[in-house]
């Protein structure tokens, strides 16, 4: 029997060459997709997964009122956690990942994710200690724990325990090598303890360090948050009104409620409130966006698939009626074509599984992953699609061609009967739903997308670029840091200028690729407000094409300048509500400053969030020439590469330590939509996947359809019917499906996409055109397969179909 059904398969495919090419590439299409969805999906769900503590370990993150959430937590939480049964231990963190150099027997490595830990790191973290011991491998100071890819960089084949290498100016000895056994949200490269340093500094400091707790009893973790939200909200703000003076009814007003959240870790990639760990967030919209529209593209597939197979039942009708005849029972006839559909799932499969290989590359290029087809449970979910694609794409057929009746089918008659029909009209109004819901779809990401990219941003970087600064360590530890790093800074700034094409030299501590939120307190007439502060040099403004709406910018010429003046955004002038904020006073730690200036808003930060109230000084005011780590160099618009490989030179001489790194600022600031750009690609791209698939079943629908309307169509041609109404009659059904399909398509492109519209701060507002435009080339793509398939049937011999009547 299993023979005799393969052969019939073989048959069918012989005769129906092009139908079978059709149906196993629309299917393995379809698949594909589902498999690159899932294995996204896997590799952000696997995070922490590994790790036995994860339901166990909790991030401390705090909100104050209307500001986003953060991560910096206050060392005056510990004596209370101490305290808490609950708490089986605390890990308090720097800020996460630095970067160095390892030195090693004169040989230089340079190391990004390093990471300042306390001692008990590993017992929230256990990873897989390779060499050494998790005990000893951070106890002090002078230890160091290394990954074994970095063991394997820094020492080859030697035994790393016992060695000493320099780092951050010190010499660590090497306890530990670890493997880190699957995807973490803190993944380092190199684990070093100087906390003490922090912990003995940072008291007071509400805001200083990361904070991780592992509990006892993850139901009860409630408790202990509303002790440190009590920490905060009491103890914190009576501490700062009995400074300022004020009473703590007043300080809780101006500083705002303090939320604490207690994120655990199991939660922390996909679900987290903020990017509270170095390994930051997933993007769960995303994933979904991607599992979503690979479903709706299988599911196309199958659709596809069904049409095409109830479709081509009209030619196996006699084969059906000749099996019953001959004894084949209606549970017989269906295991026979769910066979046929498991050989030809089989082969879509195979197919999918090649064009996954193939694309795999582009696509981890496309995510920023190094995802592998390997996992037990990649395997699992192909078994699972292998049987959800057989029982949806073989059942429907199995059944309706199982059901045709022996005796009408046998006397010829079955061409005439209408059974079936409903199924397959359904069907193709499905398929033209999905196909306008990613016409309009895409056409709403490209917009909004070319908005962001064309948007006045209120700066203009496109020939500014960032040059990376390391000063060494040695002079941040000198007496007069602050006047040496200045100092040398001028002298770099005055050897750029010396290069042709350079037009403006400038720093700040500002950056453009959202990295920064942070939030300080600025007080004005004795009222709190949140806003960013940021330090700048002279012609920040200028280079960068930053307007001013009043007063001006800081001059070399006003030596007040760089000790009491301020210039704020337009945001922080309605903030606070200053109509006329000329000579005005602002306090920014405890120090009066004036404002001398107001300029227009620009961006800073992801297009998802609208400008912050900003205030802006000189970066002599509060000296702060340590943190500068770039150099912000505006280009003349020719020959930029020759007067960056010049820069470059200069660099190799100013910044020996370490290699010259520089970036565009207009392109850092596109990094901060790029994984809506990236949606925006894969929107057009499934686009392009959905419209062929769809092509292919209509078709494939037409033609057969047409084909059953031959000798109607011979009989209207002999009757002197033309061709133009011929084709309007055909086409005409295709085109009423077609205006259905996209009807059914227009609620759901409307919320989802608005939904996804309300993530940005800077969007378009959804017009008519979109879905105008996704109606008419849906409709002309229709008319294109319809009337080509009906334009070569109006053509054809009509005497073949007439010479039996």
């Amino acid at each position: 029997m299993l023979k005799n059904y393969i052969n019939i398969f073989i048959y069918r495919l012989k005769h129906n060459k092009l139908f079978s090419f059709l149906n196993i590439l629309g299917l393995s299409i379809g698949i594909a997709g589902l498999i690159f969805a899932f294995l996204y999906w896997n590799d952000e769900q696997n995070y922490n997964a590994w790790n036995p503590q994860k339901e166990k370990v909790y991030q401390v993150l705090i909100q104050v009122t209307d500001m986003p959430a953060w991560s910096d937590c206050a060392l005056f939480l510990k004596p209370t956690l101490d305290k808490d049964p609950n708490i089986e231990s605390t890990l308090y963190a720097d800020y996460w990942y630095q970067k160095d150099k390892i030195i090693y027997k004169g040989k230089k490595e340079f190391v990004d994710k390093i990471i300042n830990v306390e001692q008990n790191f590993f017992s929230f973290f256990p990873f897989e200690i390779i060499q050494g011991d998790s005990i000893s491998a951070i106890k002090d100071d002078s230890s160091i724990a290394i990954s074994d890819i970095t063991a394997k960089r820094i020492f080859g084949n030697e035994n790393p325990i016992g060695k000493q290498i320099k780092c951050f100016d010190q010499l660590f000895s090497v306890r530990a090598v670890y493997h880190i056994p699957g995807n973490s949200s803190i993944a380092p490269n190199v684990i070093i303890n100087k906390m003490k340093e922090i912990t003995t500094s940072g008291l007071m400091n509400p805001f200083i360090s990361k904070l991780l707790l592992k509990v006892k009893d993850p139901s009860k973790i409630d408790l202990t948050r509303q002790k440190l939200e009590r920490l905060y909200n009491h103890d914190f703000i009576t501490r700062l009104a009995k400074e300022a003076g004020f009473t703590p009814d007043v300080m809780a007003k101006k500083v705002g409620y303090f939320t604490v959240i207690l994120e655990p870790l199991s939660k922390a990639r996909l679900h987290s409130v903020a990017d509270g760990y170095p390994e930051t967030r997933g993007n769960y919209q995303f994933l979904m966006i991607m599992m979503g529209l690979s479903l709706l593209i299988l599911i196309l597939s199958i659709v596809n698939y069904i049409n095409l197979a109830t479709a081509n039942a009209v030619k196996r009708a006699k084969e059906v009626g000749v099996r019953k005849i001959s004894g084949a029972s209606k549970s017989d006839i269906i295991i026979q074509f769910l066979f046929e559909t498991v050989l030809t799932t089989s082969f879509s499969i195979l197919l999918a599984l090649v064009i996954v290989e193939l694309l795999l590359p582009y696509y981890n290029n496309f995510l920023n992953k190094n995802l592998v087809l390997l996992a037990s449970q990649f395997y699992i979910q192909l078994v699972l699609i292998f049987i959800i694609t057989v029982l949806t794409a073989g059942l429907l057929p199995a059944i309706y061609i199982s059901n045709f009746k022996s005796f009408k089918v046998l006397k010829g008659n079955f061409e005439r009967s209408k059974n079936g029909i409903w199924l397959r009209n359904g069907m193709l109004i499905l398929q033209f739903a999905i196909a306008a819901f990613f016409i309009i779809g895409s056409n709403i990401a490209y917009q909004q997308i070319k908005y962001l990219q064309n948007k006045d941003l209120g700066f203009k970087g496109d020939q500014v670029i960032s040059v990376s600064l390391n000063f060494p360590s040695i002079e941040h530890q000198s007496e007069n840091a602050e006047q040496i790093i200045h100092n040398k800074y001028n002298i770099i700034k005055q050897q750029l200028y010396k290069i042709k094409g350079v037009q403006q030299v400038s720093t700040g501590l500002i950056s453009f690729d959202g990295s920064d939120n942070s939030i300080s307190a600025v007080l004005y007439n004795n009222e709190l407000f949140k806003e960013r502060v940021i330090n700048l040099d002279y012609g920040m403004f200028e280079m960068l094409n930053i307007k001013f709406i009043k007063g001006r910018d800081f001059d070399k010429k006003i030596a007040s300048d760089t000790v009491n003046s301020v210039i704020i955004n337009e945001t922080a002038a309605k903030l606070m509500n200053l109509k006329s904020p000329l000579g005005k006073e602002l306090v920014i730690r405890e120090q009066k400053l004036k404002i001398i200036g107001v300029v227009k808003d620009f961006n800073l930060m992801s297009p998802e969030l609208k400008v912050p109230p900003i205030a802006f000084h000189h970066i002599k005011t509060f000296d702060m020439a340590h943190n500068i780590d770039k150099v912000y160099i505006k280009l003349k618009g020719d020959n930029l590469e020759n007067t960056i490989a010049n820069i470059e030179k200069l660099w190799s001489k100013v910044d020996t330590e370490y290699p010259f790194q520089y970036d565009f600022v207009d392109k850092q600031y596109a990094r901060t939509y790029e994984t809506y750009s990236k949606q925006k690609s894969l929107f057009s791209l499934l686009n392009i996947v959905v419209i062929l698939i769809a092509l292919f079943g209509l078709f494939a629908l037409a033609s057969y359809s047409i084909q059953r309307r031959m000798k109607e169509i011979a009989i209207r041609k002999t009757l002197g019917a033309e061709t133009n109404v011929l084709l309007k009659e055909l086409s005409k059904q295709y085109v009423f499906y077609c205006i259905i399909g996209f009807l059914i398509a227009l609620f759901p492109v409307y919320y989802l996409l608005n939904k996804w519209l309300e993530n940005f701060a800077f969007r378009i507002d959804m017009s008519i055109i979109p879905f105008v435009l996704g109606f008419f080339v849906l409709l002309i793509l229709t008319l294109i397969i319809v009337l080509s398939r009906a334009y070569a049937a109006t053509k054809t011999d009509i005497l073949q179909y007439l010479k039996y009547e």
